[in-house]
């Protein structure tokens, strides 16, 4: 019987070979890839601290580490992109969303710098900006403090993306991100800041479909360790929310 937070056996049956450890890699095998990955699930899912993990998922130092290990290597992140190869690109579409970061994710150590942690309206925050397809479904992601404006990492997301239509709201309306969109081969739908002289006509019927991002984060955000960050390294708290995105795309 499936536990509660964990994967289901169509789960496991997408991931279980894109993780490191299967007959032929380097290094140890990994037999208990799936105990594993369901012990970080536990702790993304329910927000506890890795202290109180389950007895039955191990030791929670070792997973912990792991985990650690995992996120430096980039292996959630290259899970998560296995598996999003058959997105739909007729739309894309860019938005963010502010994280509030509880006090333990505040407490820096000598050399932590730059962890995508700022301070705005909604106190110390960090600021997830994401690229989504014509489904809603996360496609790329960047950390930047929650200061930081919405549009500040838009060509970067789009960079190498193909589409018909960028969609995205008036946060966005910069003449820059246009000539980038523009030149991708696709056509922008951003409505105009109302402070413009001369604003510029958008589809409105389009623009409609944005909702679909928005859904997005509030699935995201089920995962409680994606809603609050609790992770002082940003590399960590991208590697959770690499894994939250990764089970929208194995539902």
């Amino acid at each position: 019987m499936v536990k509660r937070y964990e994967l289901t056996e169509a789960q496991w049956r997408l991931i279980a070979e894109l993780l490191p450890g299967k007959a032929g890699d380097p290094g140890r095998t990994g037999a208990d890839n799936r105990l594993f990955v369901n012990a970080v699930l536990w702790v993304l899912r329910s927000g506890a601290h890795w202290h109180d993990l389950p007895p039955r998922y191990g030791k929670w130092k070792s997973v912990h580490t792991r985990f650690a290990r995992w996120a430096k290597n980039g292996v959630w992140e290259r899970m998560f992109e296995a598996l999003i190869k058959d997105h739909k690109n007729e739309y894309l579409m860019l938005d963010t969303t502010l994280v509030r970061a509880h006090q333990q994710a505040a407490n820096r150590k000598r050399g932590d710098q730059n962890q995508a942690l700022g301070r705005s309206r909604g106190g110390l925050t960090t600021k997830i900006h994401m690229l989504a397809d014509a489904l809603g479904r996360p496609l790329r992601f960047i950390l930047t403090p929650g200061q930081s404006g919405d549009v500040t990492q838009a060509e970067a997301l789009i960079k190498g993306s193909a589409g018909q239509y960028v969609i995205a709201d008036r946060a966005y309306d910069s003449r820059a991100l246009r000539e980038a969109i523009e030149a991708t081969g696709a056509a922008a739908v951003i409505p105009p800041n109302p402070t413009r002289k001369h604003p510029h006509s958008y589809d409105p019927a389009l623009y409609r479909l944005r909702n679909r991002i928005e859904r997005c984060f509030n699935k995201l955000k089920h995962f409680r360790r994606v809603a609050t960050r609790y992770d002082r390294r940003a590399v960590h708290f991208l590697a959770f929310i690499h894994l939250a995105s990764a089970m929208v795309w194995t539902r």
